[in-house]
């Protein structure tokens, strides 16, 4: 009987009641984004409620990304799975200037329905000539392997 008692109170002292919430990003990245006003906040404002951001555009520096993402252990039937609580994504486009010129919120749902550029790029490179400029690279070391006859000025 002892022993079912230790069990019992070892088992249910380590047991929490409480959801754990692994959180990574911006907490609250929905409410913040409404105190932002489009052609109003400026980018200290926005450095000083939101933080750096997450990640900025590649081809246009004047595009900031913010994340937040939210995840919870599920049931145990489900074996401990990872649960996608919140995907958010902040996008704000800001002006020369530093003012805050158009700004979007994307939820979990929303950033399923974003369309990607369906446009591919040629490479007209193709591996015959990546092999003839190696090749003729290695002709030319075997032809002069000092370099003597490349940079050589005539007097």
């Amino acid at each position: 009987m002892k022993i079912l008692i230790i069990i019992l109170t070892i088992f249910l002292t380590s047991c929490k009641l409480n959801k754990i919430v692994n959180h990574h990003g911006i907490h609250n990245l929905e409410s913040k984004s409404k105190e932002l006003v489009i052609n109003k906040s400026n980018i200290n404002e926005i450095r000083a409620l939101l933080g750096p951001p997450s990640s900025k555009s590649y081809f246009d520096n004047n595009i900031l990304i913010y994340l937040e993402r939210k995840t919870s252990n599920s049931k145990l039937h489900k074996f401990g799975k990872k649960k996608l609580i919140a995907n958010n994504v902040l996008l704000l486009e800001i002006n020369n200037k530093g003012i805050l010129v158009e700004k979007k919120f994307l939820d979990q749902y929303n950033i399923n329905k974003l369309e990607f550029s369906k446009k591919n790029t040629n490479v007209e490179i193709g591996k015959q000539s990546f092999i003839y400029r190696a090749l003729s690279n290695l002709r030319t070391k075997i032809n002069d392997p000092v370099g003597k006859k490349r940079g050589s000025i005539n007097k």
